[in-house]
């Protein structure tokens, strides 16, 4: 069975809206405002791509990362590995043609099946509503959180309000950074 590993930049109070600036949200940007840039707070980032074997988002993100990801060197290793979009609309015809192997999944049976195919990690990139879904349906194996130092109120949360029995997280790896930011890996418990 393959691991799903959701990432996300989260501020303190779990928002995960337009952390790159996306527009259309008032905080968009969030994560460069006001923070210092250091570089090793950002490591994980560059590990997740030299250990992910593909990459999952929903149409939202995808529709946001397709048009920039495929030609930035920051991405690069993202471009080779095989994406999978979970969409009820999307079509072959929306898939841009320069960002490799894509496939579009239409439910979160289709993400169980992939999950018990061989292979390695499946990262989970943005895709707020996606993972509240892959949550709430014990689909997540491990998070990989990177907090920054801010409560930004309104805005889409990585977490679900679903009524549901607590779930445990073990936290197997943690630091803290000058600039405030925490990151925080969690494995799930099962």
């Amino acid at each position: 069975m393959r691991t799903l590993i959701s990432t996300a930049f989260i501020s303190l109070d779990g928002v995960v809206e337009a952390p790159g600036g996306e527009p259309g949200y008032r905080n968009s940007g969030w994560t460069f405002k006001d923070i210092e840039f250091l570089p090793e707070a950002f490591d994980i980032k560059g590990r997740e791509q030299k250990e992910a074997t593909a990459v999952l988002m929903g149409r939202t993100s995808y529709e946001a990362f397709s048009p920039v990801w495929p030609d930035m060197a920051e991405f690069a290793d993202y471009k080779v590995m095989p994406k999978y979009v979970v969409s009820t609309t999307l079509t072959e015809d929306d898939l841009v043609p320069n960002w490799g192997e894509t496939t579009i999944l239409r439910s979160l049976d289709e993400i169980a099946a992939l999950k018990n195919t061989e292979g390695g990690p499946i990262i989970v990139h943005g895709s707020a509503a996606l993972n509240r879904s892959l949550s709430d349906a014990g689909l997540i194996d491990r998070y990989h959180l990177l907090v920054f130092p801010l409560l930004l109120g309104a805005g889409k949360r990585l977490f679900s309000t679903t009524d549901k029995d607590a779930q445990k997280l073990k936290l197997v790896e943690h630091e803290a950074f000058a600039n405030g930011l925490q990151k925080n890996v969690f494995d799930v418990v099962r």
